[in-house]
């Protein structure tokens, strides 16, 4: 019974943050277009357009008040994995030639804060793995 909850307030917690976040997104002009995009290898946090730069957000977060410990959660495995994600979306829809880049938002909600603390990670990571050559 312990696990069930615990999986319900992981979700509802990461749910919260990546709204959140794409509100954070919003304050700085930009356009969210796309939230929780999936497919059977992975999913997409947030997709942002920034200027004429399509961003791919991976968002984390924590109920401490530290928030480059989520941010240090986005290892090369992690890289990898969004990075496919990634190309499967733009070759889906034929936007491989579009500029991209990878941001990491991470989230620390202190137990009684309100709103987050936010660490915003511009061009946090390159892409990795054998699709480096569309960078």
């Amino acid at each position: 019974m312990y696990f069930r909850r615990w999986r319900f307030w992981k979700r509802w917690f990461g749910r919260r943050s990546e709204r959140a976040a794409a509100k954070y997104l919003r304050k700085l002009g930009w356009r969210i277009v796309g939230a929780n995009v999936s497919d059977p290898l992975g999913e997409i946090d947030l997709l942002a357009v920034d200027g004429d730069t399509l961003v791919i957000v991976e968002v984390r977060s924590t109920s401490t008040p530290d928030p480059h410990l989520p941010a240090a959660s986005v290892n090369y495995p992690k890289q990898k994995k969004l990075t496919e994600a990634a190309v499967r979306f733009l070759g889906r829809r034929g936007l491989l030639g579009v500029n991209y880049r990878f941001d990491v938002l991470a989230l620390a909600w202190p137990p009684g804060q309100r709103e987050p603390t936010v660490l915003h990670l511009r061009q946090a990571f390159e892409p990795t793995g054998k699709f480096q050559m569309f960078s």
